[in-house]
């Protein structure tokens, strides 16, 4: 099936069984254009349909290797200020707020928070600037693989969001 022809059905509600979505996020992943791809998965994020954004950005740093841990948390730290982040992360993360400049986790300070630290950061950081929801997908965009974990339900919005920007 062609991109264009997965992205019809998603584009016109006519979503195919929820077994197939996964097969179709990894095509349209590989062949939509990033952005049309980010801004589908930041779709997904303020879905009222889904999770919320820090629920499952918590599912998908549970899903992250080490290196794409860091690299998705490092994006919410930017959004965060020092005072927030010295009150979140049990310490680790008031520890990065002395530090001076842009505050930056690496793998191992990641990999020790417990994925309900995480769940918090990413709601405290979505309160703090609405906008960190598109800098995660533009995280993820260029880490499909973890996006799949969310479920048919997400993946089906993120395609109906790439679908819309690519047909338009």
């Amino acid at each position: 099936m062609s991109l264009m022809d997965i992205l019809n059905q998603y584009a016109s509600n006519a979503m195919p069984h929820s077994s197939a979505t996964a097969d179709h996020f990894d095509t349209v992943a590989r062949e939509a254009p990033r952005d049309a791809l980010r801004e589908g998965l930041a779709d997904a994020f303020r879905a009222d349909s889904t999770p919320s954004f820090g629920e499952m950005f918590g599912s998908m740093f549970g899903q992250s290797n080490p290196d794409q841990r860091a690299g998705a948390l490092n994006q919410l730290l930017r959004s965060l200020g020092p005072g927030v982040l010295s009150a979140l992360g049990g310490g680790i993360l008031g520890r990065l707020s002395h530090s001076g400049g842009s505050p930056s986790l690496t793998p191992e300070q990641a990999s020790q928070l417990s994925p309900q630290q995480v769940q918090e950061i990413a709601a405290r950081a979505e309160q703090h600037d609405p906008t960190v929801l598109d800098r995660v997908a533009g995280y993820y965009a260029d880490h499909p693989q973890v996006v799949k974990t969310l479920g048919s339900a997400a993946l089906a919005i993120a395609l109906a969001g790439v679908a819309n920007r690519v047909r338009s």
